[in-house]
């Protein structure tokens, strides 16, 4: 029960972190970003430029009630990661986020529509950027 409280706590002031940075200055939202990677998830080095099964390989050091949880805070945090990036990084933070939103959708027992939806906006962005 301390387990599952402490995890919704987590994700309660992860998701109010994630709303004061998007109200932030662009030219700090960067900066938050990789500091809430360090906070929420690991480090930023590693976070940013790992493969997806690399990712997924490193989720094991948490407890398994953790681990859903923690990729839904990484897939939330490439997501807006990639509206802050141009170039071809933004096609790799927004394959990553929509890998991760996937697998927790499968895995996760709540039907969750702002993921759902946050999907079907990455998918849409992805395939603008193939048909271009």
């Amino acid at each position: 029960m301390l387990q599952r409280d402490y995890i919704m706590r987590l994700v309660r002031e992860f998701a109010e972190a994630l709303e004061l940075l998007l109200k932030k200055d662009v030219r700090k939202q960067q900066a938050e970003i990789q500091r809430m990677y360090d906070q929420y998830v690991g480090p930023y080095a590693f976070y940013h430029t790992a493969a997806v099964a690399d990712i997924m390989e490193s989720m094991e050091q948490w407890d398994e009630r953790e681990r859903l949880p923690r990729l839904e805070m990484l897939a939330e945090l490439y997501y807006v990661e990639a509206g802050l990036t141009v170039g071809p990084g933004r096609s790799l933070l927004l394959e990553k986020a929509w890998a991760l939103f996937d697998f927790v959708d499968r895995h996760d027992r709540t039907f969750d529509m702002a993921r759902l939806s946050k999907m079907s906006d990455i998918k849409k962005q992805l395939d603008n950027k193939s048909s271009i």
